[in-house]
């Protein structure tokens, strides 16, 4: 008696590259369907119409003029904290310690503020503002990335625990410089003169930080496209051991890279700081440092598809605000909707990468 085995019901294959508009069509379908999802379960929840659910989304995103500034500036920092972690990402170097490199930069620029914001003029002090948030993001991530190419040391867990050292560096100053004293915050770092606060330019506070993001990000682009140091990141992210077969110095690659993320994270906390915050807490990062995580990996590490990933999360999560505070629920059932539409966004990227093949009868 022969046995007989069965096939399995379905089996998974990889997908050969799709062209681009069959990628976007399978990701509207994603979101298509999430929204359906969304729906439903509104109605069941709350009892809400969905479509005032979903109208009230889009009106906390863009509802009015200030609103539509404050999306552009929290795209904007979360933009620039993606850049800054995606050279180290593509080169296969997990970089969690953006949260700890934007406080170090924060904190840079407000010690500059704070101690010497009268003693220089206006246009110095903020040009020694940024040049202090780029080194001191950069000396963060320095550390990491030296142990890394020496050592091979687990950059994940190096990075993420360096985020902890930066909360704490932060705490012990905001004590240090409270304003007033007893009062557990530095305050608005200042106030009376003006001192370090970057200019306003255009419409809006928020105008300046975006355009210097904006142009970061195309100079982001050529620099990982087009450059010899972006084609290096590359070939070490691929395979270290080709990278040295091809005459690449694969240390020095890790360093240089990591001085670039650390710095642009930096910049981020110098721009916080500098030009909308103007201070330092240490929960001004607000998570931006794992965000950008995702940011970078739903745009593929494309310097220009990020400006999408990251309006993207930014409108879901000022529309789950504006939900919350609408219809007087709960701020968590916002982020349930929210996080249900980015479940079905992310799930596309299996049905784009990979086919599902049924038995046949």
């Amino acid at each position: 008696m022969k046995n007989k085995t069965k096939a399995p019901l379905f089996h998974i294959t990889k997908r050969k590259m799709l062209p681009w508009h069959r990628r976007w069509f399978i990701r509207l379908i994603g979101i298509l369907l999430s929204f359906v999802v969304c729906a439903i379960i509104t109605m069941v929840m709350t009892g809400l119409n969905p479509v005032e659910v979903a109208s009230s989304l889009v009106y906390g995103a863009f509802g009015t003029p200030r609103k539509c500034w404050i999306l552009g500036q929290e795209v904007a920092i979360l933009l620039c904290v993606a850049l800054a972690l995606t050279p180290a990402f593509r080169m296969r170097f997990w970089n969690l310690g953006g949260e700890g490199q934007i406080l170090v930069g924060g904190l840079a620029c407000a010690a500059c503020m704070i101690l010497i914001g009268d003693k220089v003029p206006n246009g110095l002090l903020i040009f020694i503002m940024l040049v202090s948030s780029v080194a001191a993001g950069a000396a963060w991530a320095l550390l990491p990335a030296i142990c890394k190419a020496k050592w091979n040391t687990n950059e994940t867990l190096f990075t993420l625990m360096m985020n902890y050292v930066g909360i704490q560096l932060v705490a012990y100053f905001t004590i240090v410089w409270e304003v007033p004293k007893g009062s557990g915050k530095i305050g608005i770092i200042n106030q009376n003169t003006n001192a370090g606060w970057l200019p306003q330019v255009g419409p809006s506070k928020y105008f300046l930080n975006i355009l210097i993001v904006l142009a970061l990000t195309v100079i982001i682009y050529i620099y990982m496209r087009y450059s010899k140091h972006g084609y290096e990141i590359a070939v070490v992210g691929e395979s270290e051991n080709t990278a040295r077969y091809a005459g690449i110095k694969v240390g020095k690659v890790i360093i240089r890279t990591l001085l670039l993320s650390g710095a642009l994270c930096g910049l981020a906390g110098f721009l916080l700081v500098g030009g909308t915050n103007h201070t330092i807490t240490t929960t001004i990062a607000g998570g931006r440092g794992f965000t950008a995580v995702m940011v970078a990996w739903l745009a593929k590490f494309n310097p220009i598809g990020m400006i999408f990933s990251s309006l993207l999360l930014v409108f879901f999560s000022q529309g789950a605000s504006e939900i919350s505070t609408a219809f007087s629920l709960n701020h968590s059932f916002g982020d349930i909707l929210t996080g249900i539409i980015l479940f079905f966004i992310i799930g596309s990227e299996f049905f784009i990468n990979y086919r599902i093949h049924f038995r046949k009868s």
